[in-house]
């Protein structure tokens, strides 16, 4: 397929983790079922799409190599969140995990980076998303509320805690995403899942974002609030039928890319992207 850039779209840079050690090997949230079949060419064949659909359009897609016995590494969206080129790190919740932090952080800092290790446990872009001039962060399942505040400190921009209340949507980036600051509005839009979050959080993104795009039920279990928006166009599960449509309503530019092998372990688009900022 042949696919033309939008020149007037700035290139992204991601990072991804070959799913070359992929499995479900424990169950650390509640799609994930141990010892599910995992047809690993079909998994490898869905990232490897994926990351040429970013290259398609025009962005570029780094590479970190996988670590044997890390099978959740292909996640690289939970190791780190990076800002104006500062990495603040990943502190797994589950103990399983907890080693990714340390070949993703050897990886940033042969890039070039310094890294600040959070004191709390923090899930990377799990929780944190970037929106224009302020950060929203999730908690309630992985992240801990401490670093919110450590990443405010880092960073120098308000964070704006959201409280998670659903186990299906344990990190932010399955609740809502960020679409970018090129729909005329400064400061931005989002689609998120109400039910999702707690009654005052869902206060606050009205308040926020007034002309925000609401999922539904069926679009958020189908993963369509796990997708990467680069301005104008949006990779998204081709599952979230009724999303694909309002986005190409408001006039985004929809990327289907199935991910169905991740969701067995609780992923999806952007749990495989890490965009370094």
């Amino acid at each position: 397929m042949s696919v033309s850039c939008d020149p007037d779209i700035p290139g992204r840079r991601y990072l991804m983790c070959e799913p070359r050690f992929f499995e479900v090997r424990y169950a650390i949230n509640p799609w994930m079922n141990a010892g599910a079949p995992v047809d690993i060419a079909l998994a490898h064949a869905q990232w490897q799409t994926l990351a040429q659909a970013y290259r398609d359009h025009g962005h570029t897609v780094e590479t970190v190599a996988p670590v044997e016995d890390l099978p959740d590494m292909v996640f690289a969206a939970n190791a780190a969140f990076v800002v104006d080129g500062k990495v603040f790190g990943s502190f797994f919740h589950a103990p399983e995990r907890r080693p990714e932090s340390n070949a993703y952080e050897t990886w940033f800092k042969a890039a070039g980076f310094d890294v600040h290790r959070p004191h709390a446990v923090c899930e990377g872009e799990g929780d944190f998303v970037a929106a224009g001039q302020i950060i929203l962060a999730g908690t309630g399942f992985r992240t801990q509320r401490s670093a919110h505040r450590e990443a405010q400190d880092l960073f120098g921009k308000p964070v704006i805690s959201l409280q998670l209340v659903d186990p299906r949507f344990y990190h932010l980036d399955t609740a809502l995403f960020f679409l970018g600051e090129e729909t005329g509005d400064s400061d931005g839009n989002i689609v998120y899942y109400p039910s999702a979050f707690s009654r005052d959080s869902c206060k606050v993104l009205r308040h926020i974002y007034p002309d925000a795009l609401i999922a539904t039920e069926g679009d958020a279990v189908a993963f369509g609030l796990n997708s990467v928006s680069d301005g104008r166009h949006v990779f998204i599960a081709p599952q979230a039928r009724d999303l694909t449509g309002q986005l190409a309503d408001r006039g985004f530019v929809p990327v289907p890319i199935d991910l169905s092998e991740f969701r067995k372990a609780g992923g999806g688009i952007k749990c495989c992207t890490q965009e370094i900022r």
